[in-house]
């Protein structure tokens, strides 16, 4: 039953935070994207002035050029796929929530790039919105994506005078909603494709480190990966997790996607579907990483067929997600 609320709306806001996207597929884009992204402790907490030292020397010039080649290939018309369906997803959010009588702004904001966290609160609240509701995209927490988005809304609150109320989502892979939609879009993908001998699940990796230092990232993969075992039916043996993504030569989460992707033809696994359920939107990672380059690997290793199952994006049982969290976290505000 949805919840009935009674609200003066018009002093709410929802806002959608996504990690962030290039504003271009060009060099200087590039370099200015990943320096801001890099740059982030919670993301690379190495001592600040040897790291920049070697962001700025090494990195940024070498691997700038690189990336915008990558982000050329998946560009699309519009702009940055994740940029593209972020902006879907939220005016697919607020016309469900108008639909619902429930007339809420929602707006979206990157972590990295535009439009940041900061200009969208400030616009929002010269239109007198009191209070926020910050809904990170990511169902797994680590504090490496949402605690970086609670540093800025910390960071934004320290300048101002008049503080405004926010709440905001820590994850949400374990919920009902997030389960069926999940799930949904496998067997959506089953019925046009049929079942492949298996479904690996590929997880953004972070260092091992950070796991030690207590962030639950990794136990919530884990569980994300049981759930979805128990609500297709399938073994354990049949749903596989990695972890993608991985820089530099510390040790990150294991086992490495593209080591697993060379090993499992050999292993009997000629036909698999993969999908990564850490990505509310396909971006970069998705689109070129796992869809292009690891398709490849695996093709290379003995493999016969590779597909891969697009994230939930602005699907329908995805914004019914989003309105169930907006809703529940509503009540009694």
């Amino acid at each position: 039953m949805t919840p009935t609320l009674t609200l003066p709306l018009q002093r709410y806001a929802v806002v959608l935070v996504n990690l962030g996207t290039p504003d271009e597929p060009t060099v200087p884009a590039i370099q200015r994207y990943l320096q801001q992204f890099l740059s982030d402790q919670r993301v690379v907490d190495y001592p600040a002035i040897l790291w920049q030292c070697i962001l700025r020397g090494i990195i940024l010039p070498f691997r700038g050029r690189r990336v915008a080649k990558l982000y050329q290939s998946i560009w699309w018309d519009e702009g940055s796929p994740l940029r593209v369906i972020t902006q879907r997803q939220t005016k697919a959010l607020g016309n469900a929530m108008l639909m619902g009588g429930l007339p809420v702004q929602v707006r979206y904001a990157m972590t990295y790039g535009n439009p940041s966290i900061a200009s969208v609160l400030d616009e929002l609240r010269a239109q007198g919105v009191e209070r926020f509701l910050v809904l990170p995209l990511y169902p797994q927490y680590s504090a490496t994506t949402t605690a970086a988005i609670s540093d800025q809304i910390s960071s934004y609150l320290q300048q101002q005078r008049d503080l405004p109320e926010i709440r905001m989502q820590k994850h949400y892979h374990h919920l009902p909603a997030y389960r069926s939609a999940l799930a949904g879009s496998v067997r959506a993908h089953w019925a046009k494709q049929g079942q492949a001998d298996a479904l690996l699940l590929s997880f953004h990796g972070i260092p091992e480190r950070f796991v030690r230092l207590g962030d639950p990232y990794e136990r919530h993969c884990r569980e994300t990966a049981a759930n979805l075992a128990t609500d297709l039916g399938l073994t354990a043996e049949q749903v596989l997790v990695s972890f993608q993504s991985r820089v530099g030569k510390e040790q990150w989460l294991q086992p490495y996607t593209d080591q697993l992707l060379e090993k499992l033809p050999g292993q009997g696994i000629k036909k698999l579907q993969v999908l990564c359920p850490a990505f509310s939107a396909d971006c970069l990672e998705t689109l070129e990483e796992i869809a292009v380059e690891n398709c490849e690997v695996f093709l290379h290793a003995g493999g016969e067929d590779y597909q891969y199952i697009k994230a939930l994006n602005d699907s329908p049982c995805h914004i019914q997600l989003f309105r169930q969290l907006v809703l529940q976290q509503l009540q009694g505000w």
